[in-house]
């Protein structure tokens, strides 16, 4: 069986369960990076639908009229919103006003971007190259705020473990535009070592999307190991951090991303961490540290270690599944 048909199979055998209550929660694709990786727009849609979310956030594998046309059709049947992923554009622009046409024909109601796949600690080896990335990234920005503006699809960027909340706010402040914003994501900036409550508290107002998860941690040598779990199985405030957008935001969507993977290795205590860091005060250090030691939560975090491909499969489907039930019963969603 090939993995189009395994896929069809799969969905197939969802929908002949009964299908669980309609959350307004949506889910990203990213919450499947680890093993399935989908990769069509309306399967990727089917599924979301099979499980009872309210929409999805994902990259479009087909820019063509009919399969946009079919994908907004089907999303509005189901009464289902769609949020895509796009990369910030190069020096050649052709291919990102492309891709927000397509989004635009899709009825998306955002597109959410990043600045940088990796990891600010990982990445950057000097303070030069975190200035160079810097600018960059304005200037990515700037090539692309003036086609969201005239396509009338707003870019938000997701906060991805590059940007600090105070770094984040001013980059927003200083483009200053309806159609750029922050795709919210509750947990990533614990690993730059802010507070995750002052995050929110600082990003809500320009929040255009969200990514929400819960979040696992635990000590290691050079730091701590940072986990998704689970919505309601981590050290997050759901509730308050959820309300605080809903007062900032009303219209937001909640969409999840759950990514079930092997703990990342936070190495805040190493000298290579800091460099791009030479103002960063050592009390975040100390409150992030006092944080770790502190968790209540005796769960070991996920791990993918020794799980053949079936059972990966059916571990990350099953954090998706437990945290739709917990957007249901507890927030309300």
């Amino acid at each position: 069986m090939n993995r189009r048909h395994f896929l069809a199979a799969a969905a197939a055998a969802i929908r002949l369960k009964a299908a669980p209550p309609r959350t307004s929660m949506g889910i990203a694709s990213t919450s499947y990076l680890t093993v399935w990786r989908p990769r069509d727009a309306y399967e990727y849609l089917e599924h979301c639908n099979a499980l009872g979310a309210g929409g999805i956030q994902t990259s479009l594998n087909s820019l063509e009229l009919a399969d946009l046309s079919k994908l907004r059709g089907r999303a509005e049947q189901l009464g289902m919103y769609v949020e895509v992923m796009n990369p910030l554009p190069a020096q050649d622009t052709a291919r990102f006003e492309a891709l927000l046409k397509g989004a635009r024909q899709v009825g998306a109601l955002c597109a959410r971007v990043a600045c940088l796949s990796g990891r600010r600690y990982e990445t950057f080896h000097t303070l030069a190259e975190w200035k160079k990335f810097v600018a960059d990234s304005h200037a990515a920005i700037e090539r692309a705020l003036p086609l969201a503006e005239k396509h009338k699809v707003p870019l938000a960027i997701e906060n991805h473990k590059d940007w600090t909340a105070d770094e984040f706010v001013a980059l927003l402040r200083k483009f200053n535009s309806p159609h750029l914003g922050v795709c919210l994501d509750l947990g990533n900036n614990i690993s730059l070592l802010d507070d995750p409550m002052e995050l929110v508290e600082a990003l809500a107002p320009y929040t255009l999307s969200t990514h929400i998860k819960d979040m696992g941690v635990a000590s290691y040598k050079d730091g701590f190991l940072l986990s998704e779990v689970p919505l309601g199985e981590g050290l997050l405030d759901l509730k308050k951090m959820l309300a605080v957008i809903r007062k900032a935001k009303p219209g937001v969507k909640m969409t999840l991303e759950m990514i079930t993977r092997n703990p990342l290795q936070i190495p805040c205590l190493t000298e290579k961490y800091w460099v791009t860091f030479p103002e960063r005060e050592a009390r975040r250090l100390a409150r992030a540290l006092s944080m770790v030691r502190d968790q209540k939560k005796t769960q070991p975090l996920p791990s993918m270690d020794g799980l053949d491909r079936k059972a990966q499969l059916e571990y990350e489907e099953e954090n998706v599944k437990l945290s739709l039930n917990y957007a249901r019963e507890q927030l309300g969603l």
